[in-house]
């Protein structure tokens, strides 16, 4: 039950966070979320730091919320549930390194909204993308629903959320959700971080505020 499901190392000024429960396709249950909360604090004191990468474990780079505990939920536990995921994607948008989301594997619900939280997004050409909640009646409480559109437009956003369908590599590279694909994907994420300098972050976070947003 003390089984690491976060991880996270560190060479130089990078930070790399792994997702590690592979048997599960990395689920974001809320002992993962507990795990990843604590790195999160640890990162926000490491001013030497200049890149965050976030990276899952086989197929999977995070596959959404656990849908087992959701089902034991009630509608306080739900709304904290909510509450958490939407603090911690805040959390990791506000992060001063910059953050690369190497997405490894199936990147799903929750999952890619963490990834829609970072400022860089590569992937696998294996990764799948999706927001699968339209299947079960629910949608997202952690941010997707705005920072989606901003990355693809409005109408795509609507289609991924309204018919769950899942997104190739190739699919989510043309609508400008990822910016290019490389296996090893992790490899290429450590190739963008040691290319960071010292003040990307606030460069990052400038043009993330002042750049209008895709209308398509």
């Amino acid at each position: 039950m003390n089984r690491e499901l976060v991880t996270v190392e560190f060479s130089g000024p990078i930070a790399t966070v792994k997702f590690c429960n592979p048997s599960e396709r990395n689920p974001l249950s809320i002992r993962t979320l507990e795990q990843f909360t604590a790195i999160l604090e640890t990162l926000q004191r490491q001013t030497s730091i200049n890149a965050v990468i976030l990276t899952g474990t086989d197929s999977a780079f995070l596959s959404g919320a656990d849908i087992r505990e959701l089902t034991k939920l009630d509608s306080k536990s739900a709304g904290e549930f909510s509450r958490r995921g939407q603090s911690l994607t805040t959390t990791l948008a506000n992060l001063d390194p910059v953050t690369i989301a190497a997405i490894n594997g199936y990147c799903m619900g929750g999952g890619l909204d963490f990834a829609l939280a970072c400022d860089i997004r590569i992937a696998s050409k294996h990764a799948v993308f999706a927001h699968p909640g339209a299947r079960l009646g629910i949608i997202t409480g952690w941010g997707g629903t705005q920072r989606l559109p901003r990355l693809v437009g409005r109408n795509r956003a609507i289609e991924l959320f309204a018919t769950a369908r899942r997104w190739s590599s190739d699919e989510a590279l043309d609508a400008g959700l990822i910016t290019q694909i490389s296996d090893p994907v992790l490899d290429a994420a450590m190739v963008l971080a040691q290319n960071v300098g010292a003040t990307s972050s606030k460069t990052s976070r400038f043009l993330a505020d002042s750049l209008p947003s895709s209308s398509q």
